[in-house]
């Protein structure tokens, strides 16, 4: 199994930058393919970003693409999603996931997620 434990999220203004930390537990987190995913207020959530296991693949969601940047450290057992000129409607509460498998986007792909943490952006 896998514990999953986010960390990083704060307030923040429109245009600023944050980094968000996702600490795993577990002798098996680098070949866990990694996944970031959010979740606003009255929406469902939805994917951000996904990286397999090696780090050497990585997916974006297209309000993702450009602006976030997901890597892995398996040394630390850390997955870290970069977070570059926020928006408003990037508020949401982001949640790390992980699968024993390849890489995906569908959230019912991953077993193992954290609590979240809450990422709020302001006009």
């Amino acid at each position: 199994q896998v514990q999953l434990v986010e960390s990083g999220g704060r307030l923040v203004q429109a245009g600023g930058s944050l980094r968000l930390s996702c600490a795993a537990s577990g002798r098996t987190f680098s070949r866990h393919t990694m996944g970031w995913f959010r979740q606003a207020p009255g929406k469902e959530r939805e994917f951000v970003a996904t990286i397999s296991w090696s780090g050497g693949s990585t997916v974006y969601a297209d309000s993702a693409k450009g602006r976030f940047t997901i890597s892995r450290d398996n040394a630390k057992n850390t997955v870290y999603l970069q977070m570059n000129s926020l928006k408003p409607e990037d508020t949401a509460v982001y949640y790390c996931a992980a699968r024993s498998a390849g890489i995906a986007t569908y959230i019912y792909s991953y077993p193992y997620w954290g609590q979240g943490t809450q990422v709020t952006v302001s006009s």
